[in-house]
């Protein structure tokens, strides 16, 4: 009789979908900033700035699938144990590995290819993409088990979103942009190990070696002080000059400064209440009705600033 051999699993339908995780790329709004303040300076969007950014947020997608697939592949074990993590499709046993890394190296070729075809100004969209690909490889391998270079990973990938966006349309970046998306990302970042050790409590060590480097005390100080740096860049960055000139009513952008207060002490208030601060993606897709209609506010005093 011949010896059985152990089942397979079945590919579950949307497995592969789940695993590339596209509720996420929400976080990829960020390549569509030089765009939207090209088109206030112009008061109309150009369509052929509007396809090459749209194909840049397209790049940036796939780009951070498949570094979201990778991280899943390094991390199976550790996230089999996580509470929440192990609903994962490659920790569930719903793709197997294999797979997973074909995917990833189909999101590979198609972000680098999106990237080199839209071209860029001064220097090649492919670049930047590249750099933040590569860079959150390190971060998947080791940088993520560094206390504050996790954090400052992730800041810069978001800048480099930004870049992005730029360089598909050729237009300069303020530098009061960075800055407030440097605040801003280190913010969420630091917000979000503070939730992931509220949720697994005294077992977080266990689960996550760097949340052992974080104390809750640090946590709170860091938040507090980046979301003040936040508030504070991005108010100078509505009354400066060069950015108020540049828009028939600019001077309406310093209006929009109480939805970003608003904003960020909303989030910290979920963040300490354990209710959902430990994700921004699911924050801003709904998750929090009065989040969303500040968000949805925000936009609306934006656009009005921008093409009225």
């Amino acid at each position: 009789m011949s010896a059985a051999h152990p089942a397979v699993p079945a590919m579950k339908p949307g497995a592969l979908l789940r695993a590339i995780r596209p509720h996420q790329w929400v976080k990829n709004v960020f390549v569509l900033a030089a765009l939207v303040f090209a088109a206030g300076e112009k008061h109309a969007f150009q369509v052929d700035q509007v396809v090459a950014t749209l194909l840049a947020v397209a790049a940036f997608c796939l780009g951070s699938s498949t570094i979201y697939l990778v991280n899943d592949i390094l991390d199976v074990e550790s996230d089999r144990r996580h509470p929440e993590k192990c609903k994962r499709p490659i920790a569930a046993g719903e793709i197997t590995v294999p797979a997973a890394l074909v995917m990833a190296a189909f999101c590979l070729v198609g972000s680098l290819a999106l990237a080199f075809w839209v071209g860029g100004e001064p220097f090649p969209l492919a670049w930047i993409v590249g750099a933040y690909i590569v860079l959150n490889f390190l971060y998947s391998w080791k940088l993520k088990h560094v206390v504050l270079v996790d954090a400052f990973c992730i800041a810069a990938g978001f800048m480099f979103r930004v870049q992005g966006g730029a360089l598909a349309i050729g237009a300069p970046v303020s530098h009061w942009l960075f800055l407030c998306t440097l605040f801003l990302s280190l913010f969420l970042a630091l917000c979000k190990r503070r939730a992931e050790g509220d949720l697994l409590g005294e077992d977080a060590g266990e689960h996550r070696a760097i949340l052992r480097e974080y104390p809750k005390g640090f946590l709170d100080q860091m938040v507090t002080l980046l979301a003040a740096c936040t508030i504070v860049a991005y108010t100078m960055y509505t009354i400066d000059e060069g950015a108020t000139t540049k828009f028939s009513r600019g001077e309406m952008l310093v209006w929009t400064v109480p939805f970003v207060v608003f904003g960020l002490g909303r989030y910290l208030l979920l963040v300490e209440t354990q209710k959902g601060g430990g994700s921004p993606t699911r924050v801003l897709l709904g998750g929090d009705l009065m989040f969303a209609v500040n968000a949805l506010a925000w936009t609306a005093v934006v656009l009005v600033a921008l093409f009225t």
